[in-house]
């Protein structure tokens, strides 16, 4: 018998600054998705005036209509996130940044997971990162990943473009994105402990995002501000440090960005830090290379992202 229906809505939160050629491909991306549902895209701008003529109404396109919005929260990604999830009264939300893009798939193999019999809160895919013309798929070798996972590790393949949840439940249960992480970053690592720590997160192991890194990113190499937000992150969820390679690896990242930020004797106090909790753990030897000149972090970071890897 035929499924008679109708496919629930999905609502997508596009957040923007100045960057109308990457914003267009993201908005063009969602409207070519093969999903027989009524996709709804907000485009919030943070800092600038929202562009009218992106705006599409459903008149005009019943099933992909477009609105743009003014960020009416804190300044910054989490505010503008916020902003837009709650400027929507669909099934299911969606994050896309500007400057990444999804494949046709990407929301229908999402709502088909989502609406499966054990009704997942949160559904990630895997993402193929862009760096430079240099494209490497970034697979999570798994179907489900828990809190445990998440704090021995960002996983970094379950980017924020590929955050697919129920809307309901987001704002009701698991909370909005957090907005007092220091300049918004590793809000994506936040959700996705909170979120993980009610159900595990359904992943779909395939690329379905295309990711853009590199120097276009515009929080990629703010080091005060990353440490910042790393330091609060050890604050907000503490099963992070109770893990020894979750916390080795945090402590490795901040011997890292304090070493990129110059500040050598931070630096050292975060690397003894990093190996006593796991001699193993790669990070320890990146932030010495850095050491000797902060202008190394650069030439280090740069050759990660060729193989879609990040620190």
């Amino acid at each position: 018998m035929t499924d008679l229906r109708p496919c629930p809505r999905v609502g997508v939160v596009i957040p923007t600054t100045d960057r109308p050629a990457l914003l267009r491909r993201a908005i063009a991306a969602v409207v070519a998705q093969d999903y027989p549902g009524p996709i709804e895209t907000v485009v919030v701008f943070d800092g600038t005036e929202p562009d009218p003529d992106l705006v599409v109404t459903e008149q005009e396109r019943p099933l992909r209509p477009v609105r743009v919005l003014p960020n009416t929260r804190t300044s910054g990604l989490s505010g503008t996130r916020n902003t837009g999830i709650l400027g929507l009264d669909t099934e299911f939300v969606a994050f896309c940044d500007d400057d990444d893009h999804w494949l046709a798939a990407k929301v229908r193999r999402q709502v088909e997971r989502a609406t499966a019999p054990d009704h997942p809160e949160m559904v990630t895919c895997a993402i193929t990162v862009d760096f430079d013309g240099v494209r490497t798929d970034r697979l999570a070798g798994t179907d489900a990943v828990t809190h445990a996972d998440l704090t021995r590790s960002i996983y970094s393949m379950l980017h924020s473009s590929c955050f697919f949840f129920d809307r309901r439940t987001l704002v009701e249960e698991i909370g909005l994105i957090n907005e007092e992480l220091p300049g918004s970053q590793l809000e994506d690592w936040d959700i996705k402990l909170r979120a993980a720590a009610r159900r595990p997160i359904a992943h779909i192991d395939e690329p379905l995002t295309v990711v853009q890194w590199g120097r276009a990113s515009l929080f990629a190499r703010r080091w005060h501000t990353k440490n910042a937000a790393l330091r609060h992150i050890l604050t907000l969820h503490p099963a992070i440090a109770a893990d020894r390679r979750g916390a080795a690896r945090v402590y490795g990242q901040l011997a890292f960005g304090t070493a990129a930020a110059g500040e050598r004797a931070e630096s050292w106090r975060w690397i003894r830090r990093c190996v006593r909790s796991d001699p193993r753990q790669w990070r320890a030897a990146a932030a010495l290379a850095v050491l000797p000149n902060p202008r190394n972090a650069e030439r280090v970071l740069d050759t990660l992202h060729h193989f879609g890897r990040g620190v």
